[in-house]
């Protein structure tokens, strides 16, 4: 099974889609997976029903905040308190710039935060940099 590179957690369908035309244009990732909810996203890392996870964890986590079921917060929450995986790099894109929700992501380890830009040409740019960096410049430690 060929791993995802990405995960992409997010409600907004308008929103999926303009990120992965930014990512798919630069060819950042073998595999984009998109989940809609935050139930979806636990299951999809952590496995379901007492079964662990069906496919590998992917390089990088882009996580909106305002989702159905569990929010962005819990998620990074459950990601950072799990062994499996801590380490992985998780960068929240929302539309919240609540001081609050910054300070709580950055309490819990997140990589980065950032607010969604209206303009569409300034949101497709920032998720192109994002890839850039995080899929290409970032240096992760493997595990040996």
């Amino acid at each position: 099974m060929e791993p995802t590179q990405i995960l992409l957690i997010e409600d907004d369908p308008n929103d999926v889609e303009l990120i992965q035309i930014a990512l798919d244009s630069y060819n950042f990732a073998n595999k984009i997976d998109v989940v809609s909810d935050g139930e979806q996203a636990i299951h999809y890392l952590f496995g379901q029903d007492g079964q662990p996870p069906t496919r590998p964890l992917p390089r990088l986590v882009l996580l909106d905040l305002k989702l159905p079921k569990i929010d962005g917060i819990q998620i990074l929450q459950m990601i950072r308190s799990s062994p499996l995986t801590r380490h992985l790099v998780v960068v929240v894109m929302t539309s919240s710039a609540e001081n609050r929700d910054l300070k709580a992501c950055y309490d819990l380890g997140v990589n980065s935060y950032i607010v969604k830009p209206l303009d569409f040409h300034q949101f497709v740019e920032i998720s192109r940099q994002v890839g850039l960096y995080w899929m290409l410049l970032n240096q992760l430690p493997t595990n040996d």
